[in-house]
Parts: C-alpha cells; structure tokens; sequence
C-alpha cells in the first residue's frame, strides 16, 4: 500500500482507495489525518463505506474527515471546506479516492480560495 501514496509535502498526501487494513499503516507512516474524498458507493460493494473508513482510522489513532466530491464537479464550497481541513487538522494529511487525482485537485483548488 505505501507504495501508491505520494507526498506532495511534508504535511500533505494522496493516495488511491484506501481500505480499513491499511489505517495502520498510514498511522505508523506518521500522518495524522486521513480524508476520505470518494463519495461512498461509487466503487460499488467493493468499496468500503466511509463509516468503515472512519472506526479503523480512529482505531489506529487518526483523525478522519469525510469530504466526498464527485470527479470533475468539485465546488468551491468543498475546496473551502478542504483549506479548512488542510489549516486545522493535525498534519500531514493525507487525502484519498479512486485514483488520488481528485484529492490532489481538490487540493490544489483549495490553495487556491
């Protein structure tokens, strides 16, 4: 799995679909807040729902946030909401999706507000 994460900086990181066994990980990893940016149900029944996501992050001692945005329809008031995320949460952070491409935008429209 850490692998496919990319630091971007030392206080930000994507990553493709994550699952609840891969918490720890990023925990030891040293991030501190995981964002789930993938509207629950988009992969189907393979993908796991952000209440999953969220009792395995708090399990391996994350803070998680669920801000899911749909490809190519990210709006402003989710890129505010993500400089929020990105300003106030413990750090780094490390963001996700299908692919990781729209967390990296989400974030890059955030510095952007």
């Amino acid at each position: 799995m850490s692998a496919n994460i990319t630091r971007h900086t030392d206080k930000f990181g994507t990553a493709p679909q994550l699952s609840p066994s891969d918490m720890a990980e990023v925990a030891a990893m040293g991030f501190k807040t995981v964002v789930n940016n993938r509207p629950d149900g988009e992969g189907g029944a393979d993908q796991p729902t952000s209440a999953m996501m969220e009792a395995a992050a708090h399990a391996a001692g994350l803070s998680y946030e669920y801000l899911p945005v749909i490809s190519g329809q990210i709006t402003e008031q989710q890129a505010r909401k993500f400089a929020e995320l990105l300003a106030t949460r413990p750090a780094p952070l490390l963001a996700f999706c299908r692919s990781g491409a729209r967390s990296q935008n989400l974030k890059q429209l955030a510095s952007d507000v």
